[in-house]
């Protein structure tokens, strides 16, 4: 029995009430999209005609994450709020009264508390769910333009959207809205809704001006736009193919949209053609995947002729794609497009643009929705808006059942203890029981009645009053977080923000923090902070950052014969200049800026600060002028050959403001486009790419020449090479003269990527400078910097022609390409020259590394989810203190066939580095999958590379473990029971776990992973629409409203401006919230039990009969005026420990975190000092009123007479027990304390007087008998003492004898309230515990690092900062491979010019002969002499150098 008891709790608990009203649909079948054609026969029911089948319906586009409607509104919140089991109670009570046998005051009065409970939780979750609605009419009603007009049709079915019923609640504004103002206060939608949307707030929608041409032919641009519900001024215009301003709801499957720069994809859409010249659209997927860098995106081939509204509207154009069904991954996609012809082309995932995604550096695309509305990926990603419930409320259920069985025994007790007694009495003629004959009436129904009656009784033994309270302290707690200024980000006056006030304390119980990374952590702002050449570290001047962004031009110096032919239009692609979006469609026919001619360099996009460094300069300096052979001209060579590769070893575009006229760079990634941004702060401007042509100025350029490189080969960086290489080749002066050729033909491998794969490909003889290099590299990373290092090498031109063809023949391979491609980029990535590393900061949220190392001391683990890639998590790990400076790194990987499992790395890991942990002896644990040959299982094998120098203990570090894992090895981790269990167990053993190129999905999935598989608490914190789905997975979701948009806040529960307000929510809200309400309810159910045992004790005395001792209105009043305050005082003004000192010892929050405060444990120990309580006051006081009459007239007392004074020693008992659990007496507790006493003791007198002329009292006159009364004072008095004298001790004798750290706190800030409590860290309070996990530096000097085994590889090595962020494999970079190949076989051979002298390769990075003096002549430096630079024969192996012309 009890089992099954327990079980049908269990159901109940966790009954969801979404499981009944969520919208989510199942996906659908696959689906074949018709565009500009009409659908087949079979796609309609063959018994309704023009019915389409339910199966070829698709969703609408509209997205609703809103809990309710105006109609589900009511019977939802009454379903979520009898989840309580007390209100399920109320209920059943006040039906019972509603029977006249049972009633004790009116109906009516006894249900209106349970209505007022009910009315004040609707109202709240009312207005929060109107936020949601308003967000949701924001987003969906944003504007796209959507092709009407012409022939086009689009006959695609669809739903039909949902009705809301909540439009007269939101304003709506017929004011048009100024560009830059219209978003500024909307609260974005998590499902796809960045700021960059054209928000309209629910009004008209506006219309672009237009602008058309005499003879009907399209413009740049395309064609005019309509505005809704008009048409145009001309007549037949809106029959012409036409651009439509649309809103996102009202977008269909089929319908052909165009997007412009900066806006954001209303659905899934497939590329038709892009304003670039080869259809590439460049798209930011941070709001999708978290993932910084740009990706690069390609029209359908088949489709690219669909480039205007005309093309896309012609009946001769018309075709349709069978696509899969709708699918949560994001990384794939499966579709054919059938042109009208019949021939089929495959699409993929570079082909699509997904919904939450925005377009970036492309002027505009045009696409074909495919996927809408609950069908998107993103939307797919996302859960439905739950119903969270706190953990005390959900605590509080089995402690308000334990109520319920007291309540029914003593029910039942009074009910067979009545029956008895009447059936035993009855026969002898009892008085009390003449007439009990009738059938409703007598004594053996009457013990059920009784039974009945004292439930009634004995109700408050659960207080409804609680609810009500709670609701309203909760209400205060947000507006407490809401007015805090330490939390108020005064940059953009932005509060804290609680979205659910139910919550507030379960941020004191937080044991798990799951973090997004980029906008969260970081700024996703780079800074180039140091860099290392030649052996010597240039630091970069530290520049104040509101200085640094008025700084936004630089002015560089132009070679005059460019200056002069800035009027000639450059040669450069059209993606290589920007092109800003207007609000008109007409073309521009002004000439466009050349980035040759441009005299100023702007900061990049994502680029906080110029970088500039008075030693490099002086350096830069000294070379130009250095006598060839001095160390002077050495360092230059060195200074030119690292800066040179900064400028060209990369895939960023060049553009040019045409309003300042400024060129600015635009990468595929915010460190790519700092790297190229520093090398023109140095001096060393990338000019830009004509096709293969790639030009740069240098300071040791010839005056008023700028150097030219033919670009050869982009040998591309991946997750597995770690390094990206260009290949170049110098191109000659265009001035005749020996001097003018002297660049002509070499060729250069120019290389960067991380520090043990580039030191592993040099040449010999430079072990001191890669030492010394080392040594830098591992400062940088100690101070969380990302690091790249870099190298080149001279390569003779047989070799790279036979090389050439070898890489062409392998690019073309049918079989293993990607292994065949791989090989040979070896061959010629070996024997590099060190040049040397830079250090890029990754700019973090201010404040966040010190949060960070607070949290981690307050006890909680902290685990990183981003879709970033594994290098950069690791690097933003160390930078944020996640991963200390002696922390080991465990990485496990998910790759392909014949790659090692996931499931035997993780064991692996188990075994190597947590062996006693006792996880391979548990049950369910598969240990025969641990592979046992150390020779077939690589990560027992013991590399000699440079990459595996680790140094003295490396892998047992004191700091502890950090695992790292991917999405790919996450895919198998989670994906049955074995693999969670493991996963679980490993991460449990590790202090901080990293998870990257994570999809939203799995971000959930690893929240639910360890709040299902551990029962901890959990927060998840993310600002983008990606963490949506794990901010509604996490127990308590954070989310963060930047400065750019509010996209993760309608789905979370707290909102905040910056990560490091968490420290102060967490520990000094969420401690204070949980303390003060745990102890505010424990003592609530005390001051009920208090009243309810002195009724129970009274039944011993009136037969078991179920009536009160006390007057009714005293028991009426009991919770609203004789102790609600007292108890709601403790709610809102109770102080553990002050906010100052929780700030300083974060090791404080560790009580709080362990649910010391409120518990199954607490909640007996008050029961019973209700109970005994409640047994002192009674006895005492009835033995003393029961012996010798109280009354001079000897008299015997009145019943109200001795209950009057048990009902006013009890309330004074009960307020005073919670004033003596309180931590602080304030005024404020002195006040609530003392107010009911007040009350009762004022109610006595004045209800005592009132004559029966105003209306009868049982109690009038008992003043006349009470106060005179020397039983009345003493009784008081004595009982009163006596029942709050055992707490009192047990108070004293812990804080003498045994006080926690909390006490010495209190009383350390007691004596001194200046004591600075930052001093008392780590065990300065005498006994403070400290918590399991290590203390995290905030500082890492650069000593040594921990070590970073990979398990899928077995490669162990010294993490020394690298990373690097660019798109793998991207359609950009395919391309421009794609046409470097091309060329290089339409090149005749004979088309190459004969090299001067062939046996000398001379070195192009040139130092012109104007810009240094020849060495002098007698000179005995034992170096080579100058004339012979010239004929010095070269090695691929040798030193670059600076050639001198003649």
């Amino acid at each position: 029995m009890p089992s099954k008891l327990g079980e049908w709790y269990t159901k109940f608990a966790d009954f969801n009430v979404e499981t009944i009203f969520a919208r989510r649909r199942e996906p659908g079948p696959p689906r074949t999209v018709y565009v500009n054609s009409p659908l087949p026969d079979d796609y309609f029911d063959p018994k309704k005609k023009h019915k389409v089948l339910k199966q070829h319906v698709y969703a609408s586009n509209q997205v609703i994450t809103s809990k309710y409607t105006v109609i589900t509104f009511l019977p939802r919140n009454l379903l979520e709020q009898f989840r309580r089991i007390a209100n399920i109670f109320f209920l059943a009570i006040a039906i019972l009264q509603f029977f006249s046998i049972f009633s004790t005051v009116s109906p009516g009065l006894v249900i209106l508390p349970l209505l007022i409970v009910l009315a004040i939780t609707a109202l709240k979750d009312g207005y929060e769910d109107i936020k949601r609605h308003q967000s949701d009419r924001a987003v969906n009603y944003s504007q796209v333009r959507v092709l009407a007009g012409g022939e086009f049709r689009n006959e695609n079915a669809m739903a039909e959207k949902s009705k809301t019923f909540v439009r007269a609640l939101v304003p709506i504004s017929r004011k048009r809205h100024r560009k830059g103002q219209h978003d500024q206060d909307v609260e974005n939608l998590q499902h796809g809704a960045p700021p960059e949307a054209i928000h309209t707030d629910g009004g008209e929608l506006t219309t672009i001006p237009t602008a058309t041409v005499a003879n009907d032919t399209d413009v740049e641009d395309g064609e005019p736009v309509e505005e809704v519900g008009t048409v145009f001024h001309h007549h037949g215009r809106s029959s012409r193919p036409h651009w439509k301003m649309t809103i996102w709801e009202d977008v269909r499957v089929g319908d052909i949209v165009k997007i412009k720069e900066d806006e954001s994809f209303p659905a899934d859409i497939l590329i038709c053609s892009t304003s670039e010249e080869e259809n590439v659209a460049y798209v930011e997927t941070k709001n999708l995947d978290g993932e910084t860098n740009l990706k690069s995106r390609s029209a359908c081939p088949s489709l690219t002729h669909l480039d205007s509204a005309r093309s896309c509207a012609s009946k001769q154009n018309a075709f349709h794609v069978d696509c899969d069904r709708p699918d949560t991954n994001l990384y794939k996609m499966n579709a054919t497009v059938v042109t009208s012809d019949g021939a089929k082309h495959a699409v993929d995932t570079n082909m699509i643009l997904l919904r939450g995604t925005v377009l970036r550096n492309t002027r505009w695309v045009i696409g074909v929705v495919l996927y809408t509305g609950e069908d998107t990926k993103i939307v797919l990603n996302s859960g439905v808006t739950p119903s969270k419930r706190s953990r005390v409320e959900r605590q509080m259920n089995p402690q308000v059942f334990i109520n319920l069985i007291l309540l029914a025994v003593m029910a039942v007790v009074c009910g067979i203890v009545d029956s008895v007694l009447e059936q035993r009495n009855f026969p002898r003629g009892a008085p009390w029981l003449y007439g009990d004959t009738h059938g409703d009436d007598n004594p053996k129904i009457n013990g059920l009645i009784t039974a009945i009656y004292a439930l009634i009784t004995f109700q408050n033994i659960i207080p409804i009053s609680l609810y009500i309270s709670i609701e309203g302290v909760r209400t205060c707690q947000a507006l407490f977080i809401y007015f805090d200024r330490e939390i108020l980000y005064e940059k953009t006056n932005q509060p804290t923000l609680a979205r659910s006030w139910n919550l507030s304390d379960d941020l004191g119980q937080i044991e798990y923090i799951f973090s997004d990374k980029t906008g969260t952590l970081t700024q996703n702002a780079m800074i180039f902070r140091q860099c290392t050449i030649g052996g010597r570290v240039y630091s970069g001047e530290k520049v104040d950052e509101p200085e640094a962004s008025k700084d936004d031009l630089r002015v560089a110096a132009v070679p005059s014969d460019e200056r002069d032919n800035s009027h000639e239009a450059p040669r450069s692609s059209p993606s290589l200049v920007a092109k800003k979006s207007t609000k008109s469609s007409v073309s521009s026919t002004t000439e466009t800026p050349n980035p040759l001619a441009a005299d100023k360099v702007a900061k990049a996009e994502h680029v906080l600060t110029h970088f500039s460094d008075a030693g490099l300069a002086a350096d830069i300096t000294a070379a130009q002028s250095a006598v060839s052979g001095t160390q002077e001209d050495a360092h230059g060579r060195t200074l030119n050959g690292f800066w040179t590769v900064l400028a060209l070893c990369h895939t960023a575009l060049v553009s040019v403001d045409p309003h300042t006229g400024a060129i600015q760079y635009k990468a595929q990634s915010p460190d790519e486009a700092a790297l190229v941004q520093a090398a023109a702060d140095v001096g060393f401007v990338f000019r830009g790419r004509d096709r293969e042509v790639l030009t740069l100025q240098t300071p040791f350029a010839r005056e008023g020449k700028y150097e030219r490189f033919e670009l050869l080969n982009i040998l591309d960086f991946t997750s597995a090479r770690k390094r990206m290489s260009v290949i170049v080749r110098k191109i000659a002066d265009e001035e005749g003269g020996a001097g003018g050729k002297e660049g002509d033909g070499k060729v250069y491998v120019l290389c960067k990527g991380a520090d043990n794969v580039i030191i592993e490909r040099l040449s010999p003889g430079q072990d001191a400078f890669v030492r010394t290099t080392e040594d830098h590299l591992a400062e940088f990373a100690s101070e969380g910097l990302r690091t790249l290092t870099l190298a080149y090498r001279v390569v003779p031109e047989d070799e790279y022609e036979a090389w050439a063809q070898r890489y062409h023949a392998a690019s073309v391979s049918l079989e293993e390409r990607e292994e065949e491609i791989e090989a040979v980029s070896e061959e010629i990535e070996q024997g590099l020259r060190l040049l040397g590393a830079t250090a890029i900061e990754d700019r973090l949220q201010d404040g966040v590394p010190e949060a960070i190392a607070d949290l981690k001391e307050a006890d909680i683990k902290i685990w990183v989810l981003t879709g970033d890639k594994l290098e950069t998590a690791i690097a933003i790990g160390h930078s944020t203190n996640l991963i200390g400076r002696e922390d080991n790194i465990i990485v496990i990987r998910g790759g392909g066939e014949g790659s090692v499992p996931v499931y035997a790395q993780m064991l692996n890991a188990v075994e190597q580095f947590f062996p006693e942990s006792g996880i391979l002896q548990e049950d369910g644990v598969a240990v025969n999958e641990l592979p046992r040959d150390s020779n077939g299982y690589p990560l027992q094998r013991i590399m000699t590379g440079m990459s595996d120098i680790v140094g003295h203990h490396n892998g047992d570090r004191p700091g502890g473990f950090v695992l790292v894992i991917d999405g790919a090895a996450l895919t198998h981790a989670l994906g049955d029971e074995k693999h969670k269990h493991l996963l679980l167990r490993l991460a449990m053993q590790c202090e901080g776990v990293i998870c990257c190129r994570v999809s939203p999905l799995q971000k959930a999935l690893v929240v639910k992973l360890v709040k299902d598989g551990v029962g901890a608490m959990t927060l998840a914190i993310g600002d983008g629409a990606n963490d949506v789905s794990m901010i509604q997975a996490a127990d308590v979701g954070v989310g963060i409203a930047g400065e750019e948009g509010l996209q993760a806040v309608n789905s979370s529960d707290y909102a905040i401006a910056q990560f490091r307000f968490l420290k102060r929510l967490l520990l000094v809200h969420g401690h204070w919230s949980y303390a003060r309400n745990g102890n505010m309810i424990v003592n609530f159910f005390y001051k009920n039990i208090i009243c309810i045992g002195v009724l129970w004790w009274f039944q011993i005395y009136c037969g078991w009969s179920s009536q009160y001792v006390f007057e009714y209105t005293y028991l009426l009043f009991w919770n609203t005026f004789w102790t609600i305050a007292p108890v709601i005082g403790i709610g809102l003004f109770d102080r553990i420990v002050d906010d100052h000192v929780l700030m300083a010892l974060p090791e404080l929050y560790r009580h709080s975190k362990n649910h010391e405060y409120f518990g199954t444990k607490l909640f007996l120990v008050y029961m019973f000092d209700g109970v005994l309580q409640s047994a002192i006051i009674f006895f005492l006081i009835l033995y003393t009123y029961n012996t010798t009459t109280s009354r001079t007239d000897g008299y015997d007392v009145y019943q109200y007479e001795f209950a009057t004074t048990l009902a006013i020693a009890a309330v004074m008992a009960a307020d005073l027990f919670n004033g003596l659990n309180t931590h602080v007496w304030t005024g404020w507790i002195f006040f609530a304390v003392a107010l009911g006493i007040v009350l009762i003791w004022a109610y006595t007198a004045i209800y005592s007087i009132i004559s029966p002329g105003w209306f009868t009292t049982p109690i009038y006159g008992n003043d006349h008998y009470l106060f005179p009364s020397a039983y009345f004072w003493f009784s008081i008095i004595l009982v009163v003492i006596l029942a709050c004298l055992p707490r009192y001790i047990y108070k004293a004798y812990k804080f003498s004898f045994f006080p926690s750290d909390l006490d010495r706190a209190r009383w350390i800030a007691k004596l001194d309230p200046n004591h600075d409590f930052s001093k008392d860290r780590n065990g300065g309070l005498a006994r403070v515990k400290r918590p399991a996990s290590r203390k995290a530096s905030l500082r890492r000097p650069a000593l040594y690092n921990g070590s970073r085994t990979d398990m899928s590889t077995g490669l162990r090595e010294v993490n020394r900062g690298f990373d690097f962020a660019a798109e793998e494999n991207g359609v950009a970079i395919q391309r421009i491979q794609s046409h470097l190949s091309q060329r290089s076989i339409n090149v005749a051979p004979a088309q190459k010019k004969r090299r001067r002298n062939p046996t000398s390769l001379m070195h192009g990075f040139s130092i012109s002969r104007t810009l240094r003096r020849p060495k002098t002549r007698g000179s005995e430096t034992g170096q080579i002499p100058e004339e012979s630079l010239l004929r010095h024969e070269i090695t691929s192996s040798s030193p670059l150098r600076l050639s001198k012309s003649p």
